[in-house]
């Protein structure tokens, strides 16, 4: 259930003499999911890199976690666990009192969603704070957000958050209250911005589609026909309120899902000349150039480093 609906996880018992007693109850709401998850027993869990961003609202217990080279951290009820997407994900201790709603949040949706609320392009992944502080807030405040949204879409009862009208105004509330909530580099611009979407119409139409369609070959007059502005009011749009051209723009979301792909591919069966060509890079030298540029390695780097440990599911041992 776990690797069906948030992570493959290998799982270790502290306590032989406990039996294992799992209670998990899972929603999904477009690129988010919850999940209301216990398990009656001490716990190690070893995830490896999650591959999205997530967030553990401590209801009891605690956990004792970390991730990649980080230091061990402790989360409490007044103290939540966010996780990054990359970094070896372990959990030393969930103790047997531990129980929380486990919040998987997709990676392209949370960053799209921070696009758009600042009108420019963001780095991957989003630098959030390990900690989010559920006592006071913001922190408590979307805590309690996440509360009754969980509460609604886990009863017995088809709740206001399935309903196909209220489900994607739900999803952006989640995506947003998160980034306000969250300490990250971002915040104090979000602050200032006076609002989620400052920037005309038209601007944010173009952003939508770049980042839907990055992979066509959208020209500058294609985006003017779809947002139904000219080429010239438009590129003075992007000037103005993104601060550069709509065909930058559109080459640095080409590298993030590029930097994505090469991340999770096999470098067995895919090549950097793949990938590139695929994301609409056809000079080798010239994407690897950017590439660097953007996120400080080469592109071989980047697809070698992903040759390693491949995570299975892994079924506890029974205890006998």
């Amino acid at each position: 259930m776990l690797a069906q609906h948030f992570y493959s996880t290998f799982i270790d018992m502290l306590e032989p003499s406990r039996s294992l007693d799992t209670q998990l109850r899972v929603t999904k709401l477009g690129p988010v999911t919850i999940g209301d998850v216990r398990f009656g027993t001490d716990l190690k869990l070893r995830l490896y890199e999650l591959g999205a961003y997530h967030v553990d609202v401590i209801l009891s217990g605690q956990l004792e976690w970390q991730q990649g080279k980080d230091e061990p951290r402790v989360a409490t009820d007044t103290s939540g666990a966010v996780f990054q997407p990359a970094g070896d994900t372990v959990i030393h201790r969930w103790t047997g009192d531990c129980r929380l709603l486990a919040i998987k949040i997709d990676s392209e949706a949370l960053e799209v969603q921070l696009a758009r609320m600042l009108d420019t392009p963001v780095g991957s992944p989003i630098p959030l704070s390990h900690r989010l502080d559920q006592s006071h807030g913001p922190g408590r405040a979307w805590t309690n957000m996440v509360r009754v949204f969980a509460a609604d879409a886990l009863g017995e009862n088809r709740g206001l958050t399935q309903n196909p009208l209220l489900a994607e105004p739900f999803q952006e509330m989640l995506l947003r209250g998160l980034l306000l909530a969250s300490d990250h580099p971002y915040r104090d611009r979000l602050a200032r911005t006076g609002g989620p979407y400052p920037a005309p119409r038209a601007i944010r139409q173009a952003i939508d589609v770049l980042h839907s369609q990055p992979e066509q070959p959208i020209t500058i007059a294609k985006l003017a026909d779809i947002t139904r502005v000219s080429e010239r009011a438009l590129q003075a749009g992007f000037r103005r309120y993104v601060g550069i051209s709509p065909t930058t723009y559109l080459r640095q979301v080409r590298l993030d899902r590029a930097d994505e792909e090469l991340r999770q591919a096999d470098p067995n069966q895919t090549t950097v000349v793949d990938v590139a060509h695929r994301w609409g890079f056809r000079h080798l030298g010239r994407f690897a150039g950017s590439y660097r540029a953007r996120f400080g390695v080469s592109p071989s780097q980047t697809l070698n480093a992903s040759a390693g440990p491949r995570v299975i599911p892994n079924v506890p041992r029974r205890q006998t």
